[in-house]
C-alpha cells in the first residue's frame, strides 16, 4: 500500500464517522467539547453556521450521525448494547442554553449587490439558501403559501415534539438582512416567476402530495379518511381539534407515528398502526417507533389494507390481509397470503400516511425544464442546477422526501451554485472545505482535551409526565438535557476529530506504541497489498469502510500501519512515544458556503 496522504481533506473527515454521515457535515465533537465547557453559545454557532437549525434539528433530526458514531462501536466490540453519543440531543442543549446570540450573528448592513433571487416554497432548503445568500449582497424574495415561514417544519411536526417558539426563533434568524418573505403567496406559475426578471430561481417547494389508496370503500367513506401530511398540517394550523375513538394510521415512516401519536392527544382512545412491511424494515426511525409505542399504541405489522368498511356511508374498520415475508426463486424477498383468514379492525377514522409526491402542475412543460419518469425534476446531483439553467432545485423537490438536514445540505450546495451562475462562473468544480489540523500537546502528559474512554451507559433525556403530554398535544413531551446531564453526555464523546499524527522520520521503531495500545490497532510489519496487509495486523481489520493508516518507508524496510476502525483517540500512543513520532492533533473541517 502507498503512504498515506494526510493533508487530503477527506482523510481525516472520513475518520471523524459523526461529520461524514452528516448530510451538512457539522463539526460534532467541536460542538459537544464547547457544550462541556458549558460554552452553549459558541456551540450553538458552530452548528447554526452548519446546519442553520439547531434547536430544530435537535429535536427532530433523523440523526444520521448517531449510527456511525464510534462510540456505538466500541461497545459493541466490547460485548455491551451499542449506544452511541446522544449527538441530536447535544445538539438541542446548545440551542436551549445559548442565551443572547445576537451578537454573534453575520452583521446585516451588507450592501445589495443588485442581483434578484426567488425562492419557492419557504422551507427547510429554501431558508438555507436564502440565509447563505443574503449575507453577500442578493435580495432575496421567498414566496409560500401559508402565514408563516418554515415550510413543512411549522405544518408536518407536531408541537409536542417542536414546539412553535423554537421554529419562529430560527426562521427568523435565516430571514434577516436582504431577505423578503411574501406570505400567502402561492406560486401559480414558473414562466411568470421568471418574467419578473430574477436572476436565478430556487425551488424548495418540498413533497406537499401525500399517496392515496384508492381501494374499496374509499369513496362511500371519505368523510373519516385523511390524508396523513394534509391532516398533520390541520392540526398544526388548529383546523382539526379532535377525531373518533378509534383510528387507524396506515404506513410505517415518521408521518406515520407522528399522526398515530396526535391522534392519541385529539381524542383516540383506541389507536392502531398498520404497516404491510415487518417491523425492522419501517421507514420509521426506531426513536419514533418506541415513542409511539412508549405512549401505548400498538404496531400490526404484516397487514395489507384490502377494504374500508362502510355502512350508510359511515367508516365502521377495514379489512386487511396477513401476509409473511418469503424468498422467491430470484432470491428476492417477497410478502406472501399467510393463508390465515383476513384481519378486520373497526375504526372510526383512517389516516392515510404510506408515502409522499411531488406535484409540479405549476412549472409548466414548455420551459426547457425536464422531469424524469417519476416526475422529478432532472438534476445535476452535484449543483443541483436543472436542465433550465438559471432554474435550482432542493429539498424533497429535488431527489423525493428525505428529511431537514438532507434539505440543509441541498441548500447550501444551491446557494454556492446560485452564486456562481449569477457572477458567471462554472458551477463544477466545487470549492473546497476549510481544514485545520492542530497539536493538542501542552507538556509530555497533558493534552488539550480530555478523553473519558470507559463504558458509560447513554443518558437518557427526561420526560414530562404522561398525563399532561397526552391531554395537550402542544405540550413537549422531551424535557431535554440539563446542564449537569449534559456534561455527562458530552464526556461520552470519544473525540474522533483529535487524531493521531505520525512523522516517519522521527520513529525509532521501538514498538512501545504497539505495546500501549488498548486496542492492538498499530502494526509494525511487512507492507503488501490491501487486502493482504489486512489480515496481518495484530488485531485484523474487517470494516472495509475505515481506511488503513499506512506509513511506508521505516529503517528496517517495515511499514506502520494503524487501523482506524478500531483506534479509540486515547492519546496514549502519543504519551508513550520517546520520540515525538506519534502525536494528537485537533482536525477541524468546515465546508465551503456561499
Amino acid at each position: 500500500m502507498q503512504s498515506t496522504d494526510v493533508t487530503q481533506p477527506n482523510y481525516f473527515h472520513k475518520v471523524v464517522d459523526c461529520q461524514w454521515a452528516c448530510p451538512a457535515h457539522t463539526p460534532v465533537p467541536e460542538y459537544i467539547r464547547l457544550i462541556a465547557s458549558e460554552r452553549y453559545a459558541d456551540a450553538y454557532m458552530v452548528n447554526w453556521k452548519s446546519n442553520v437549525f439547531p434547536g430544530i434539528l435537535g429535536r427532530t433530526c433523523d440523526r444520521p450521525c448517531e449510527p456511525a458514531c464510534r462510540r456505538g462501536r466500541v461497545e459493541e466490540s466490547a460485548g455491551h448494547a451499542p449506544e452511541p453519543v446522544a449527538i441530536c440531543r447535544l445538539k438541542r442543549v446548545a440551542a436551549d442554553y445559548k442565551g443572547d446570540i445576537s451578537a454573534l450573528m453575520p452583521p446585516l448592513d451588507v450592501a445589495p449587490n443588485g442581483k434578484r433571487i426567488a425562492c419557492v416554497g419557504a422551507g427547510p432548503a429554501s431558508l438555507t439558501v436564502a440565509r447563505d445568500l443574503a449575507p453577500l449582497g442578493y435580495e432575496i424574495t421567498v414566496f409560500d403559501s401559508e402565514a408563516k415561514a418554515g415550510g413543512f417544519i411549522r405544518s408536518q411536526i407536531p408541537r409536542f415534539r417542536l414546539p412553535e417558539s423554537v421554529i419562529d426563533e430560527e426562521v427568523a434568524y435565516a430571514t434577516r438582512g436582504h431577505v423578503h418573505f411574501k406570505a400567502g403567496q402561492r406560486v401559480d406559475s414558473l414562466r411568470a416567476l421568471i418574467d419578473q426578471g430574477y436572476d436565478a430561481v430556487f425551488i424548495g417547494c418540498g413533497a406537499p402530495r401525500g399517496r392515496d389508496l384508492p381501494l374499496p370503500g374509499r369513496a362511500e367513506a371519505k368523510a373519516n379518511i385523511h390524508l396523513g401530511i394534509d391532516w398533520l398540517a390541520s392540526v398544526s394550523f388548529g383546523h382539526i381539534t379532535e377525531i373518533g375513538r378509534r383510528v387507524i394510521v396506515l404506513g410505517g415512516g415518521n408521518t406515520a407515528m407522528d399522526c398515530c401519536r396526535s391522534a392519541r392527544r385529539l381524542g383516540g382512545q383506541e389507536v392502531t398502526v398498520a404497516v404491510r412491511s415487518g417491523f425492522e424494515e419501517m421507514k420509521a426511525s426506531p426513536w419514533e417507533k418506541e415513542d409511539a409505542i412508549h405512549e401505548g399504541i400498538p404496531i400490526r405489522n404484516f397487514l395489507v389494507p384490502l377494504e374500508f368498511l362502510h355502512e350508510d356511508g359511515r367508516l365502521i374498520g377495514m379489512r386487511f390481509q396477513p401476509v409473511k415475508p418469503e424468498i422467491d426463486a430470484r432470491g428476492q424477498r417477497q410478502l406472501v397470503p399467510t393463508g390465515e383468514g383476513d384481519v378486520v379492525i373497526d375504526c372510526d377514522d383512517v389516516l392515510i400516511a404510506v408515502g409522499q409526491e411531488n406535484a409540479f402542475p405549476w412549472i409548466e412543460r414548455d420551459l426547457g425544464l425536464e422531469f424524469d419518469r417519476w416526475g422529478l425534476p432532472v438534476l445535476d446531483a452535484a449543483t443541483h442546477q436543472s436542465t433550465l439553467p438559471k432554474v435550482f432545485f432542493g429539498g424533497d423537490a429535488a431527489f423525493g422526501p428525505k428529511n431537514i438536514i438532507w434539505a440543509v445540505a441541498h441548500g447550501h450546495e444551491a446557494a454556492i451554485s446560485i452564486d456562481r451562475f449569477v457572477r458567471g462562473e462554472a458551477l463544477l468544480p466545487r470549492p473546497a472545505p476549510g481544514t485545520t489540523l492542530v497539536s493538542q500537546k501542552m507538556g509530555i502528559h497533558e493534552w488539550s482535551y480530555d478523553n473519558d474512554i470507559s463504558n458509560a451507559a447513554r443518558n437518557k433525556v427526561p420526560w414530562a409526565p404522561s398525563e399532561i403530554t397526552l391531554n395537550n398535544i402542544k405540550a413537549e413531551v422531551e424535557l431535554g438535557f440539563d446542564p449537569k446531564l449534559a456534561f455527562k453526555e458530552a464526556q461520552r464523546c470519544l473525540n474522533c476529530d483529535v487524531q493521531t499524527v505520525f512523522t516517519l522520520n522521527k520513529c525509532i521503531e521501538c514498538d512501545a506504541c504497539v505495546d500501549i495500545c488498548p486496542m492492538d490497532c498499530i502494526t509494525f510489519t511487512a507492507n503488501g497489498e490491501e487486502p493482504d496487509l489486512r489480515t496481518r495486523l495484530t488485531a485484523p481489520a474487517k470494516n472495509l469502510t475505515q481506511d488503513l493508516y499506512v506509513a511506508d518507508g521505516l529503517k528496517t524496510g517495515r511499514a506502520m500501519v494503524k487501523d482506524e476502525d478500531l483506534c479509540l483517540h486515547c492519546g496514549l500512543c502519543a504519551e508513550r512515544c520517546p520520540t515525538g513520532a506519534w502525536d494528537m492533533q485537533k482536525f477541524l473541517l468546515e465546508m465551503a458556503h456561499a
